[in-house]
């Protein structure tokens, strides 16, 4: 899908469900703007605020797009910041701080991801905004939080740092491997992004009622601790259980076939019955060495491994993942990158959006809106924004700033 189509258009009789919610989002690299980038595709205004002149780091990322300012842009960036617009600011300097305080009251959401206590010194906290507009949700992502001491308040962290701390790497660690970190790509911005999302929804709806607005404080490793359905419930049900390696808790492996590997989930006894009979072993399900999950790691690869190979080897991935599901077996290809591209799900679904490059003929894809709405169209969205493409439109629309004061503030380097 092209971000400047419409889809469904019949589904569009109101409008979108946060058409006239204005967000104000002092926001870099991922957890914030993903946030922020789905509550665009919802329908809010989302003004990005970044640095006049290096903009925010995640435009630092690689892969890059050159944009038409001839400035390389990055692939973080580049996914997370559809339907927005920059105004380039600069919050380490006085005139930049009373700037976005003037902005405040013209916005139901002020966002920011910045180290924990950044805002407060900034002047710019919830205590500070909340009296000039005591209607205004603000969000904050860190990595520890923002409303309790903690020892780690002064850590700086990314996705990796708070999966790891929220157990995620340990849980299926074989004893003699290393951590290998990354899980799930950046599972600890996306997850946090989409607790934050909530949290802004949730006191919306809240000042609806109350007529006041609210601090909601969002730390990723709380939100990865919130994900892990395994490490911390079932690690703490203690005497017996083992806890590193994935044992005990049944065949949870990725398998070879013809064209790649493809992934198995069986924790529970009948399930793997039917496993047995799907790979021509029914045998199996009689066998004692079988009876309970607990039995399976004993002989995990020895021979379930090479049975369940050897009936995929004439297989694709899709082929062995289609025969097992119909055999009522939980299991999916483990994908590559083109493998996605080419998914009939992905292209039904609308979940990559091709978007122009100024720097090349073929578009580049960004993952789409995963939140569908039956009265609801998706799209059209614009494209990332430049650099400080909106900062004139946005700073004399809302604060009806003439062309002489902008003039000013863009020579003392205020804004971009």
């Amino acid at each position: 899908m092209r971000i400047d189509e419409v889809r469904h258009p019949d589904r569009q009789p109101w409008g979108k469900p946060l058409d006239g919610v204005r967000v104000l989002a002092a926001e870099q690299m991922q957890a914030l703007p993903y946030a922020t980038q789905l509550m665009a595709h919802l329908g809010a205004d989302v003004v990005k605020v970044e640095h006049p002149t290096r903009g925010e780091s995640g435009r630092g990322a690689r892969p890059v797009v050159v944009d038409e300012q001839r400035r390389e842009v990055g692939a973080t960036y580049l996914r997370n910041n559809l339907g927005k617009r920059s105004i380039g600011l600069d919050l380490k300097r006085p005139e930049g701080v009373d700037l976005f305080k003037r902005l405040v009251p013209h916005f139901d959401v002020v966002g920011e991801n910045f180290k924990s206590g950044t805002m407060e010194r900034l002047g710019l906290g919830y205590e500070v905004l909340s009296q000039i507009e005591p209607r205004i949700v603000m969000v904050s992502i860190s990595g520890f939080g923002n409303t309790v001491e903690t020892p780690y308040a002064a850590w700086p962290a990314y996705a990796p740092i708070a999966e790891a701390m929220a157990g995620f790497y340990e849980a299926n660690r074989r004893p003699d491997e290393n951590v290998r970190a990354i899980v799930a790509g950046a599972l600890g911005d996306i997850g946090s992004g989409m607790f934050a999302a909530i949290g802004v929804l949730a006191a919306l709806r809240h000042r609806e009622a109350t007529g006041l607005g609210q601090y909601v404080d969002l730390s990723m490793y709380d939100a990865m601790l919130a994900m892990d359905d395994m490490v911390p419930f079932m690690w703490s049900m203690g005497a017996g259980l083992p806890q590193k390696g994935g044992k005990g808790f049944g065949i949870i492996e990725g398998y070879a076939c013809k064209d790649g590997h493809f992934v198995i989930e069986v924790i529970r006894e009948p399930q793997f019955k039917l496993l047995a009979k799907a790979i021509g072993r029914p045998e199996w399900c009689d066998d004692p060495r079988f009876e309970t999950r607990a039995q399976w790691d004993e002989y995990k690869e020895s021979l379930i491994r090479p049975a369940i190979e050897a009936w995929a080897s004439d297989k694709t991935k899709l082929e062995a993942c289609f025969e097992l599901a119909d055999a009522g077996v939980a299991a999916g290809p483990s994908n590559e990158a083109a493998d996605i591209r080419a998914d009939e799900h992905v292209r039904r679904r609308d979940m990559l959006l091709e978007v122009d490059r100024p720097d090349a003929e073929d578009p580049f894809l960004v993952v789409g809106n995963p939140v569908k709405l039956s009265r609801v169209a998706e799209g059209p969205l614009r494209s990332f924004p430049r650099l400080n493409q909106h900062t004139d439109e946005v700073l004399r629309e809302t604060l009806g700033i003439d062309d002489a004061e902008l003039a000013g503030l863009r020579e003392s380097g205020v804004i971009g």
